[in-house]
């Protein structure tokens, strides 16, 4: 009777519900944008309310699309954008305040007093993390300190902090359950990585109530229960989408490595269990924790990957439809001396600048918006050879082949542009949905849906390798000019 697991995907800009069977196949999914909150330069939020409506009506839709029966699911997954930020009152179970999502800037200003402080090294020991507005500490503070009496109400235990599986599950249970995975508290820099415990000395310097925050669970384990028309259905994994896709890529060998296109690019390198401190600005996290066992990778993230070319078309109005990229980039022979470096919200790994900001460079009176769109798939794969770089230098290993996954993936031009600048073979997953594959995953192992981890790698497919084409020299030519154009980006805002 159990033929099916659910895997809940909630993104950056939508939410999505998928459908897997027991051969790893996509039966039905369905998904629903929301809306991009501003309200300031560099400010980004999202109403968590959208979160919540938006990822239960999928839920719904997809049961109905894929004609099943409720009786027929096994369990559900979750997987989600990490360190996006959401408050709310234990009470009532309504948030404070908005979400305030991962590539908001607003705490630039915080980050720097903690790097002054010398709280830097300490944060990099305890969470693998550097100091960034990237993750969720110094999220939560600024919720504390700005939203009128939050701190009182932290203080006696009635504010309740999760990333956004937290949210899910607990509205998903009826506010039964208050819970996170090892992978998603490895976002927020709070947590001890290597004691897999919530830092007392960190949550001091934040003035973070223990209280606030979640339990700590396995990515694979019992997460409570979902009443959908009166079958309870358990959850049975959490995992933040970045692990998740790994995961799913099984990516389960030390020194494999995935990369991810969607609204950010993430590339992660499993380090099984050994904790590796970087040297080169990439970051230590967690992986996976199974049967109580954590898995380690180092990271490195594009904060502008697929939001770049929402810019030029939302912005810009250089094309109307995302896949036009690849035949407006096919149309010139080369980019015309013409580089964008999308520092739109700072620069990610290896850089580490917030000060960083978007910068157009070698613009001549012939270049033209193909040169332009061009220039902005190519920035994708230029951020991706810098961060794989750095981990070849962290990790002593040669990186022989990348599984790549997410919607610009899709993009042929882009794809065998990365294969010739990496000089490294890219290898495109047959399901391109690797995050809510390897929530799936999870999930299954957990209920026995999937027998061992062996037997999810024996199906693993892949439907296309791009192969490296590009001359040495020309490659070498390229990357030199992308470096002197990242050069006039960083420190812009002083």
């Amino acid at each position: 009777m159990k033929n099916y697991i659910i895997a809940l995907d909630q993104g950056t800009t939508s939410s999505r519900a998928i459908v897997f069977n027991k051969k790893h196949e996509v039966v039905a999914s369905a998904h629903s944008e929301f809306l991009q909150i501003y309200p300031k330069p560099g400010w980004v939020e999202h109403d968590p309310s959208d979160l919540w409506a938006s990822q239960s009506g999928v839920l719904n839709e997809v049961i109905a699309k894929a004609g099943i029966s409720p009786k027929e699911i096994d369990s559900i997954a979750i997987t989600n954008q990490r360190e996006t930020t959401i408050v709310w009152d234990k009470i009532t179970g309504k948030p404070i305040y908005n979400a305030i999502v991962w590539q908001c800037r607003r705490t630039q200003a915080l980050c720097q007093e903690l790097i002054e402080a010398g709280h830097g090294d300490y944060i990099k020991e305890a969470t693998g993390l550097v100091v960034d507005a990237y993750f969720s500490a110094t999220k939560i503070k600024w919720i504390l300190d700005n939203v009128e009496g939050a701190q009182a109400k932290a203080d006696k235990g009635e504010l309740m902090f999760g990333t956004v599986d937290t949210w899910l599950i607990y509205k998903l249970t009826g506010g039964k359950v208050f819970a996170t995975d090892y992978t998603n508290a490895s976002r927020t820099m709070l947590f001890d990585i290597k004691n897999l415990r919530w830092d007392k000395k960190l949550l001091d310097i934040f003035n973070i109530p223990q209280s606030m925050l979640p339990k700590v669970l396995n990515s694979s384990d019992f997460y409570g229960e979902v009443n959908i028309s009166g079958q309870l259905i358990p959850i049975c994994a959490v995992i933040g989408d970045q692990q998740a896709a790994l995961f799913g890529h099984t990516c389960f060998k030390a020194g494999s490595v995935k990369s991810t296109y969607g609204t950010g690019g993430f590339l992660l390198m499993n380090t099984k269990d050994k904790l590796v401190k970087s040297k080169h600005g990439l970051l230590s996290t967690i992986s996976v924790s199974i049967d109580d066992k954590v898995e380690y990778a180092i990271e490195g993230s594009i904060f502008n990957a697929g939001s770049t070319i929402q810019w030029l078309r939302d912005e810009l109005r250089l094309f109307s439809e995302a896949d036009d990229t690849e035949y407006f980039s096919s149309k010139v022979s080369d980019n015309g001396g013409v580089y964008l470096v999308p520092a739109f919200t700072g620069l990610g790994a290896p850089y580490w600048d917030m000060d960083a900001r978007g910068t157009i460079v070698g613009l001549t009176r012939g270049s033209n918006k193909n040169h332009l769109i061009r220039a902005g798939l190519e920035s994708i794969a230029y951020q991706s050879y810098d961060i794989l770089k750095a981990m070849e230098n962290d990790s002593k290993l040669k990186i022989s082949s990348i599984k790549v996954d997410g919607g610009a993936s899709a993009n042929n031009f882009l794809m065998q542009f990365q294969a010739d600048i990496l000089n490294t073979e890219i290898h495109k997953a047959k399901v391109l949905e690797s995050s809510a594959l390897g929530a799936c995953f999870l999930a299954g192992l957990y209920t026995k849906f999937f027998d061992s981890k062996e037997s999810l790698e024996k199906m693993s497919t892949v439907t296309k390798v791009y192969y490296p084409q590009m001359q040495k020299g020309d490659r070498k030519q390229y990357l030199k000019q992308w470096h002197k154009a990242v050069s006039r980006s960083l420190n812009w805002l002083e």
